[in-house]
C-alpha cells in the first residue's frame, strides 16, 4: 500500500486533539479589524473544534497528524 499524500494547506490549518477531534482557528481575524469590536476579535483568538459534518474529510486530508 502506498503512502498518502498529506494536503498541505490542511496541515497548516488543522490539528487533532488526543480524542481524535479536529480543532481548528476561527476565519475573518487576519484584516479590516477596525469595524470589529474588542470583544469579537478577543472571542476570534480562540480555537474550536471543527463541525462534525466535516471531520471525515479533514481526517482524510491529514491521515499522518
Amino acid at each position: 500500500m502506498p503512502k498518502i499524500k498529506t494536503h498541505s494547506g490542511a496541515k497548516k490549518r488543522f490539528k487533532l486533539t488526543k480524542t481524535g477531534k479536529v480543532k481548528r482557528a476561527h476565519a475573518f481575524k487576519s484584516h479590516i479589524l477596525n469595524k470589529k469590536t474588542t470583544k469579537r476579535k478577543r472571542n476570534l483568538r480562540k480555537t474550536v473544534c471543527a463541525d462534525v459534518t466535516n471531520v471525515a474529510k479533514v481526517k482524510k486530508m491529514i491521515p499522518y497528524k
